[in-house]
């Protein structure tokens, strides 16, 4: 299982290693503030359930991507996470990757929708 990791992201053990820790450290810390911030707003057991839930999720799947950035800064995996969150945020926000683009092509398609009838 780990090979299959190491192979994937191209990494070796050592490194693997590492980003499992940070992996682990984030996630425990995560789960630690989004705690914190529920009882910081005043939420206890008598609030509404899903009020906490809604919070919590927010805090998890926003935080996690600034703490896990912070956390690999500590553990020398900046690059491999900075990577990694770039990934994640696209897919979050739905962005495709950048890549160039023609800049003739791009101008013949502007003629080509002037000169086309009824558009």
């Amino acid at each position: 299982m780990f090979d299959r990791l190491k192979t994937k992201w191209k990494v070796n053990g050592t490194q693997l290693f590492l980003i499992l820790c940070t992996f682990a450290v984030t996630g425990t810390l995560t789960a630690y503030i989004s705690r914190s911030i529920t009882s910081w707003v005043g939420f206890d057991e008598e609030t509404f359930w899903l009020w906490k839930a809604l919070l919590r999720i927010v805090v998890l799947l926003f935080g996690y991507q600034v703490i896990i950035l912070f956390v690999s800064f500590f553990f020398g995996q900046f690059p491999f996470f900075w990577n990694y969150e770039k990934k994640i945020l696209r897919w979050m926000f739905g962005r495709k990757p950048a890549f160039k683009q023609d800049p003739l092509a791009k101008d013949s398609l502007k003629q080509l929708a002037r000169e086309t009838p009824g558009t």
